[in-house]
């Protein structure tokens, strides 16, 4: 779940795409970085001493108590261990290409290295890149498969790897583009998938130097040329959206950046298609159980709450029924749910709050593992296909593997 000189990004478009696909043409410019360790002195250290870490995602609405949230359960659990890593600012995203290799991304240009499964992390920087230049960026997305890396920041910035990350090069991308890229997926050799926050689609066969788009119009576009009087806050939409999440066979789910409907997309469809939240409440985040959309979707909303949806919902229906889990948060905001199984869920959120369901999200009780943590969690992966381990990434620097009861 970004900047550079004036190249083109050319799309290769079929017709249907042709909508909002900027001219098509060859990237005008690629430049080469190579990857070095980070001096002993980090140089990240004069900024975080003379200014308080921010996180990059607004927290006003995470709480609406001062309160300590209540254990859901007297039998609370503590599941996870802290990990150290080379920087105090905020860890936006993880990921792994083999059980011992992988990567972190975070604020001021953090990014970092394992070769241990995660048990050490060594902080890395472009020897090609001014140190100040860097720290200016936010790296917000990474991933990886089979050696070959893309990592998304802010401002606008594309770098792609293909040798485990030893050398990266800068990916332009056209100032045409509808909205600003917001996720990466890596999808095999010289091949990803992007998404913008109009709701764009793109996906390269050759590193990044044709895309060709996927949807047939913008969001803001489609929900303007049709009638979309059923759902609430779609007509006339201008605004972007956010916490665009991908499920394992393509399809995405996005929130208004209001908050107060969601989108969906399928492959092959033309067009999202808009649906109501159901509830007064704010949707602060939604994603997919199991990680496929024909599983259902959760949905978090602002006060603590978090709903699920059944299986093998109608994606052309205007409202999902959602059911409403046991969870007692105390206020504190859920800001991602992520599935271990089939029966394990967890749900990380403000102040550092986790959440575990042995019974597929319908009851949750309170973990400890971060309970005297000052900070947020922002995020919770499993990665089933490296022995399912799991991790929790929040403000701070902070990082949690999961360990399981032994904890």
């Amino acid at each position: 779940m970004k900047l550079f000189s004036a190249a083109i990004l050319a799309l290769v478009a079929t017709d249907k795409a042709s909508a909002f696909a900027p001219s098509q043409g060859h990237l005008s410019q690629r430049t080469t970085l190579s990857m070095s360790a980070a001096p002993e002195e980090d140089r990240r250290s004069f900024v975080t001493k003379s200014a308080a870490t921010t996180a990059g995602v607004a927290l006003s609405t995470l709480a609406t108590s001062t309160a300590i949230p209540l254990p859901a359960s007297a039998a609370a659990t503590k599941q996870w261990a802290p990990v150290k890593v080379p920087f105090e600012d905020t860890v936006y995203d993880v990921d792994f290409d083999s059980p011992t290799h992988g990567y972190i991304v975070g604020a001021r240009g953090s990014f970092a290295e394992t070769n241990d499964g995660g048990e050490t992390w060594e902080p890395r920087s472009f020897s090609n890149l001014d140190a100040e230049e860097e720290i200016t960026y936010r790296f917000q997305v990474v991933s990886f498969k089979d050696g070959e890396g893309w990592v998304l920041g802010k401002p606008t910035l594309l770098l792609h790897t293909k040798d485990n990350g030893k050398s990266w090069e800068r990916i332009p991308l056209s100032p045409k583009l509808p909205g600003e890229p917001t996720g990466i997926l890596a999808k095999g050799p010289n091949q990803a998938e992007m998404i913008t926050s109009s709701g764009a689609v793109y996906t390269t066969e050759n590193a990044g130097r044709n895309w060709k788009a996927q949807v047939k119009e913008t969001i803001d576009a489609t929900l303007n040329r049709i009638s979309s009087s059923g759902v609430s806050g779609a007509s006339y939409f201008t605004g972007s959206i956010v916490n665009e999440q991908r499920d394992s066979k393509g399809s995405y789910l996005a929130v208004s950046s209001r908050g107060n409907f969601f989108l969906t997309w399928e492959p092959g469809q033309e067009f999202w298609i808009p649906h109501n939240r159901g509830t007064p409440r704010r949707i602060q985040n939604m994603g997919f159980v199991r990680g496929d959309i024909n599983n259902g979707v959760w949905m978090t909303l602002n006060g603590g709450k978090l709903l699920t949806s059944a299986p093998g919902v109608d994606l052309n229906s205007e409202e999902f029924p959602f059911i409403e889990a046991n969870i007692k948060t105390g206020g504190y905001g859920i800001t991602d749910v992520a599935w271990r199984n089939d029966d394990e869920v967890w749900a990380v959120g403000g102040s550092n709050t986790m959440y575990v369901s042995k019974d597929n999200g319908k009851n949750f009780v309170f973990d400890k593992s971060a309970n005297d943590i000052p900070g947020n969690l922002y995020n919770v992966k499993f990665f089933p296909e490296f022995n399912n381990a799991g991790w929790a990434l929040g403000s701070s620097g902070l990082l949690l593997k999961y360990v399981g009861e032994k904890a």
